[in-house]
């Protein structure tokens, strides 16, 4: 067995015991470090992440300062699609916007295939943050199907998904083969990034939560299915992560994934219930706790862990991004008082 397999991190997401209970931030390399926003001062978004020597300097900075368990590669979910064709831009205080949506079957011919040398960039930065993190395992990651989906149809984030679920329930063709054309993307890029090196993938459907369980069995799951299953022979854990997925968690377990993300709003030995015993969790402590004093992040990060024990393996995070106005201080007091209560 490697270092790295034998990481607290790899363990925990394979659901075998180990060290003590593993941590890291989804959003950690970001925003709320002033040496994040330092480096990437007067870098658009996009280019800071064709940019390896950046992108291994960003992705290094919460392992250097919060001693957390595992890093994650600084990137973002559109960076597949700009790669395959779409000319998009991540907008300051935005998101991502698209510059022409995909609404059509034509539209659709501008979404072509990528392959790994399409972003080589990403590859090289995997490249030299392995060599970096030496016995830390780092996290490679997508954006789903039904995610970038989304952002394509409706031309940036949206509080509805209105065009995109008239289009999933009205045209079911436009639909599949924007679908299978996404997940061949999605797929794609992880091999890259596990080829690379990565020690983990994490498939990111943020917006997974803005359907019913029977649109999402029917209209979604199939894809994400095909991404995680595509992944099978490849060695490495598979999370499978949504925000407001609460009724969804038994399906996104079936979709495949080792590992199933939870968010803050289901207690994790509710959603291990849901999800089944065969699977690890990861999370789920309301990011906002971190703002409420630290006897409430204490209590409350103690209560994650309890609830956590009861799935096979557990990956302490939030239940969602850190937020850009967090105390970065919070977040090494907490990787260190989950080491200490687990190990």
């Amino acid at each position: 067995m490697t270092v790295l397999e034998d990481s607290a991190f790899v363990r925990a997401c394979r659901g075998l015991p180990g060290s003590h209970t593993p941590v890291w931030f989804m959003r950690q390399a970001g925003r709320s470090l002033p040496e994040y926003r330092k480096i990437r001062e007067g870098i658009p978004m996009l280019e800071s992440c064709r940019r390896p020597e950046l992108v291994t300097e960003i992705t290094l900075q919460p392992v250097r300062r919060h001693n957390v368990d595992a890093a994650i590669l600084y990137s973002d979910i559109v960076v597949p699609i700009a790669a395959a064709g779409i000319d998009l831009d991540i907008v300051p205080g935005t998101g991502p916007v698209v510059g022409t949506p995909v609404r059509t079957a034509k539209d659709l011919e501008r979404l072509r295939p990528i392959t790994a040398d399409d972003v080589d960039y990403v590859a090289e930065s995997v490249r030299l943050l392995v060599a970096e993190l030496g016995a830390t395992p780092l996290i490679g990651f997508a954006g789903a199907p039904f995610t970038l989906a989304s952002y394509l149809i409706e031309g940036g984030p949206s509080r509805t998904y209105l065009k995109t679920k008239a289009m999933m329930y009205g045209e079911p063709e436009l639909w599949d083969a924007l679908m299978s054309r996404l997940a061949g993307i999605t797929l794609s890029f992880l091999r890259t990034q596990i080829d690379a090196g990565v020690s983990a993938v994490q498939l990111f459907d943020s917006w997974a939560g803005a359907l019913s369980e029977a649109d999402y069995r029917r209209h979604v799951m199939p894809y994400s299915a095909d991404v995680l299953r595509g992944l099978l022979d490849a060695g490495v854990p598979r999370i499978h992560f949504g925000v407001g997925t609460a009724v969804l968690l038994e399906a996104m377990g079936e979709a495949g994934a080792d590992v199933v993300g939870v968010d803050w709003r289901t207690p994790l030995d509710v959603a291990t219930k849901r999800i089944g015993p065969d699977r690890a969790v990861q999370g789920n402590l309301d990011p906002a706790i971190l703002f409420a004093g630290w006897d409430v992040v204490e209590r409350e990060a103690r209560r994650v862990l309890e609830q956590g024990r009861s799935a096979p393996g557990h990956v302490f995070n939030l239940g969602h991004g850190v937020m850009p106005e967090t105390d970065p201080d919070v977040l090494t007091r907490l990787t260190a008082l989950v080491h200490e209560v687990t190990g």
